[in-house]
């Protein structure tokens, strides 16, 4: 086992410099060569083998059989799965300075810290990400404070509607939207005004709104009644009560409704109330599948029940849901939520080459949700291989 010391050494001293090198005369056409996967590229409905071509940080080529020879770096990830750069769009990830570079090595070359800091401490949070091996954003919290274990928004007077604005102002390139925590312990009888005064700053500056549901007060659909197209709902798969199923075990209306409003529905993973595998076993069979899937990340959690991204992606895969339909929704559905990342989540010919080698195991594999009940799946999904912006990144 790896301390965060002895990766992150190990990350450092790892580049494309170790990749072995093609000899050619003449100057190669391309800078790099990703050959022989299975690429699946779920924007443009890609799903064969060929080989994918890199110039400048940028997709330049994705076709079969791209000679070896007209590039300056060949790597063979024959057998092997290669998609766009996984984009994880709820992660706290800003609480170490170590903690992106995690994420990075595990195929994620975006990723958005869902509300960690709230506008006391936001600047401090943008510091961290300017910072970031890879490209991550912020959800600031409604509370001021950000999140806390003893409930940020038990006392409204924690939410300071301009000093949030001001934040999002000052740092449009970095804060892009705002994450409201709703569950009882969180919020108590505050969570529907809490969603009503982020909304207050969200709307006028068209940003999303995130919020975190499942055993909250208020009765779920007035809570999401408040949402606007784009927002997200996380923690798709919470438990009673509160949660996306109504007392008879069956998807509530106002479920559907909001989807066909234009919200969307994220996994967020987590380590506690957040997933049980009888309310996704209930979900999947209804065919209510999430638009994105995130892994709710923090250190704790590559430990225990999350491990990394290709785990949580590896659930969905036992639960039913499609190979391709799982992928699209860490590449380019992620993408569409985030407006942020507008244009990433693709190998489309110019797009930013940020690229996951991922191998897909035949086996079984034990998988927890927040209860540490087990369920045992036929597949696995594991990284091999990173790269942002056309540059290897070292994994364990």
């Amino acid at each position: 086992m790896f301390s965060r010391r002895q990766f992150l050494s190990t990350a450092a001293a790892v580049s494309l410099s170790t990749l072995p090198r093609i000899p050619n005369l003449r100057a190669a056409q391309y800078d790099l060569l990703i050959k022989g996967g299975r690429v699946i590229d779920p924007a443009r409905s890609v799903d064969r083998l060929a080989d994918v071509a890199i110039t400048n940080g940028k997709v330049a080529a994705l076709r079969t059989h791209i000679a070896a020879s007209s590039a300056a770096t060949t790597v063979d990830v024959s057998g092997k799965l290669v998609v766009p750069g996984l984009i994880d769009i709820h992660t706290h990830a800003v609480r170490e300075k170590e903690d992106a570079a995690l994420c990075l090595a595990d195929g994620v070359t975006s990723i958005i810290d869902a509300g960690s800091r709230g506008s006391d401490r936001i600047d401090e949070a943008v510091d961290v990400a300017m910072a970031a091996p890879n490209r991550m954003r912020l959800l600031i919290n409604i509370s001021k404070t950000g999140n806390d274990p003893n409930g940020e928004l038990l006392d409204l007077r924690k939410v300071d509607v301009d000093s949030t604005r001001r934040a999002i102002e000052r740092h449009r390139d970095y804060v892009v939207g705002i994450k409201v925590r709703l569950s009882d312990f969180v919020a108590g009888k505050n969570d529907l005004q809490a969603l009503k005064l982020a909304q207050s700053v969200a709307g006028p500056l068209n940003v999303p709104i995130m919020i975190h549901m499942g055993q909250s007060m208020t009765a779920l659909p007035e809570l999401l009644a408040v949402l606007k197209r784009g927002d997200i709902v996380t923690h798709l798969y919470s438990p009673p009560p509160n949660g996306i199923l109504g007392a008879d075990g069956v998807l509530l209306p106002a479920v559907l409704d909001a989807r066909k409003r234009g919200v969307w529905f994220d996994v967020g993973n987590g380590l506690n109330k957040h997933l049980t595998w009888d309310v996704a076993e209930r979900t999947a069979k209804a065919g209510f599948w999430p638009d994105t899937i995130s892994t709710d990340w923090v250190p704790m959690g590559r430990a225990d029940q999350i491990f990394n991204f290709g785990t949580v992606l590896s659930k969905l895969l036992m639960l039913g849901m499609p190979l391709s339909r799982v992928i699209g929704c860490a590449t380019a559905n992620a993408a569409r939520v985030m407006p942020a990342f507008k244009g990433l989540g693709t190998l489309d010919v110019g797009a930013t080459a940020d690229i996951t080698v991922m191998e897909l195991q035949d086996g079984r594999f034990e998988y927890l949700d927040n209860e540490h009940a087990v369920r045992t799946g036929r597949q696995r999904l594991t990284t091999s291989m990173t790269f942002k912006d056309g540059r290897r990144i070292a994994a364990l």
